[in-house]
């Protein structure tokens, strides 16, 4: 054999090494048409994600909070979330899969610092997750950002809030984020008796590098992190569709 042959045989070794490894490094979401519109079939672990709220409201934010805890609920390990109010509810997260005694807190000053901290968390690769709440990501901080979680293989997700109608246009400029996701509320289905169904959820994924953009209409995390699937969305014949992607187990 030419050494070229061996050069050749292994740089094959070594791409098949590679797509193994990123076969394994995923986070699936256990839906599969949510989970077969992401490269791998799941969240990438080491690497940057984006949610946002559908509106620059309260409750949409709320709602990718929760959507972002029901994710770093799934990891493996402590999480460390940065924020700059101290308005995070526990209980709330809790609902959503990701026990309090799990999450260390860190308050910083702004928001400058916010992602000083999560880029030294996702540096750090003890961390299962690292969660941050900013109104601005520019293309600079998210590529250091989505390296950091790169080199530790460390999930990092960047909860986007506005605090003004006018930051909300940020959330359309590009970044290096892998995926990039957004979510709305909508109504409960009615019960039969007095009382709140589950929240259901609009999500949007809006980017997902080598992959696809799709909707869809989802029940929200369970107390074990997991989206559900709404009953009537499940046996919708698919000629009655709105025109949407509706997740299918």
């Amino acid at each position: 054999m030419s050494k070229a042959d061996v050069a050749a045989l292994r740089s094959t070794i070594a791409a098949l090494e590679v797509g193994r490894r990123q076969a394994k490094e995923v986070l699936p979401f256990g839906l599969n048409e949510v989970d077969g519109k992401l490269p791998g079939g799941g969240l990438s672990l080491g690497a940057l994600h984006e949610v946002a709220g559908g509106g620059n409201g309260a409750v949409d934010g709320a709602a990718a909070a929760l959507f972002a805890a029901g994710i770093a609920a799934r990891t493996n390990g402590r999480i460390l979330w940065c924020l700059t109010r101290p308005d995070l509810f526990a209980p709330a997260i809790a609902q959503a899969g990701l026990s309090p005694d799990r999450v260390i807190y860190v308050e910083a000053e702004d928001e400058k610092a916010v992602l000083a901290c999560m880029e030294e968390g996702l540096r750090h690769g003890g961390l299962g997750c690292v969660v941050a709440e900013v109104a601005h990501l520019s293309m600079t901080a998210s590529r250091r950002l989505q390296l950091a979680a790169e080199g530790s293989n460390t999930m990092g997700l960047a909860v986007r809030r506005w605090r003004r109608q006018s930051e909300a246009s940020d959330f359309g400029q590009p970044t290096a984020a892998s995926t990039r996701w957004r979510v709305s509320v909508l109504p409960s289905r009615p019960l039969p008796v007095p009382g709140v169904g589950r929240h259901r959820w609009l999500v949007e994924l809006i980017r997902a590098r080598a992959g696809e953009s799709a909707d869809f209409e989802l029940e929200a995390c369970d107390d074990q992190g997991r989206l559900g699937l709404p009953s009537q969305v499940e046996h919708r014949s698919a000629q009655t569709g709105l025109g949407r992607r509706y997740a299918a187990g």
